[in-house]
């Protein structure tokens, strides 16, 4: 079964995010109270907590969030993952929009942390229909 393990939101883009218990998805928009909300592809952002810690192994002093992403994954191969994939987390949908980003030039995370694995490793999606997520709440992959 895959899962949200953290749920991180931020009032800026660029910066490392705060851990939440819980958030309300909204529709065409995204998490609510996130700087990345709003009326365009990329309004919320997968990381797998295998990643994150395969980077903290190599030596990275980070936490969830630190990367800039909204939720942290576990079960959910998001490697596999193509543009166009839906996922449900709890009663919400959402649609894979974009795999990996550039970066921006040393932003704030680079320099905190010294390397990104956002870039590479990031997913992206927006919201289709929106609900409330809990940290713990289930993943699927539909298959359409």
């Amino acid at each position: 079964m895959a899962n949200i393990v953290a749920i991180c939101i931020s009032e800026k883009k660029g910066v490392g995010k705060t851990q939440i218990e819980e958030i309300n998805l909204i529709e065409e928009f995204g998490l609510e109270n996130d700087a990345h909300g709003g009326k365009w592809h990329r309004q919320v952002s997968l990381l797998e907590k295998e990643k994150i810690e395969d980077f903290i192994a190599r030596g990275g002093k980070v936490k969830y969030g630190d990367f800039g992403e909204n939720f942290v994954t576990e079960g959910l191969d998001l490697e596999k993952i193509q543009v166009g994939d839906k996922i449900t987390i709890g009663d919400s949908l959402l649609e894979i929009t974009q795999k990996g980003k550039q970066c921006h030039v040393k932003c704030n995370i680079f320099k905190m942390v010294g390397d990104c694995i956002m870039p590479k490793n990031g997913v992206f999606a927006r919201v289709l229909k929106g609900g409330h997520v809990k940290i713990g709440e289930e993943i699927q992959l539909i298959n359409e």
